[in-house]
């Protein structure tokens, strides 16, 4: 019982739980993302891009795909220069003098502030960001080749392969928005780990009240899933590519 009263061992039960919780969410998550998408913001807004890519190439309406895929390039390339920027922010602080770190080490701070803690705060918190860089910069690439794919001379760019190419930009920019989410979770933890398990528990909440979807299957959906089971009626499509409401 002792242990649970010194400030020096909160870090070894708050961060662990505080984690936990946020890990258990996002896995909870991916799980509805693959069996209940229309349950989730994340799920419901890649049927509308499945729906999207398929209704621009038959509609042939370059201008319009050219402008949506250049904002998003845009977004995702700003995104990657915050990471980068706070990134080497938290480099050049860890690799500053041990002056600049009594700021978090006072008596304010109710935890573990010890050197090997700290770094081990500093260091997460770099990891984080450079994730999330990651995770931008792929987002970018995803969304050029599916820049070059529909624009591509000729009809024998299959929808599919846009869509692919649309989705993984797409769910890459809602990973690299995850790791900046964390990445406030370990940023309060300089703080302490009080702070930092109160936000964990107050973000699981306001992130599943986020990524929850209330609408009802729109009639579009219904309209493009009946198109699907038509084409592949016909041999056009091999495998099914219809999103079932649970």
């Amino acid at each position: 019982m002792e242990m649970f009263l010194k400030k020096e061992y909160l870090d070894l039960v708050l961060v662990p739980f505080g984690l936990i919780i946020v890990l258990s969410y996002h896995l909870f998550l991916l799980y509805r993302i693959l069996y209940f998408p229309y349950h989730t913001i994340i799920g419901f807004m890649n049927i509308d891009k499945t729906i999207w890519v398929e209704r621009i190439m038959q509609a042939n309406e370059l201008g319009c795909a050219l402008t949506v895929l250049s904002s998003s390039i845009s977004a995702s390339t700003f995104m990657a220069s915050i990471a980068l920027t706070l990134s080497s922010l938290i480099g050049a602080w860890i690799g500053s003098s041990p002056v600049n770190m009594t700021v978090f080490t006072g008596h304010f701070v109710y935890g573990d502030t010890s050197s090997i803690t700290m770094v081990i705060k500093y260091t997460s918190l770099l990891v984080c960001f450079l994730v999330g860089f990651c995770c931008f910069v792929q987002s970018t690439r995803c969304f050029l080749h599916a820049n070059y794919l529909i624009t591509t001379p000729g009809d024998d760019i299959p929808p599919e392969m846009v869509t692919r190419a649309v989705l993984r930009g797409g769910n890459f920019w809602s990973l690299g928005l995850r790791t900046l989410y964390l990445a406030l979770d370990l940023l309060l933890w300089l703080f302490g780990p009080i702070p930092m398990f109160v936000n964990s528990v107050l973000m699981v909440v306001c992130l599943y009240y986020l990524d929850t979807n209330s609408v009802v299957q729109p009639l579009y959906h219904r309209t493009f899933e009946a198109e699907q089971i038509v084409k592949r009626m016909r041999g056009v499509l091999p495998d099914p590519l219809t999103f079932k409401c649970n």
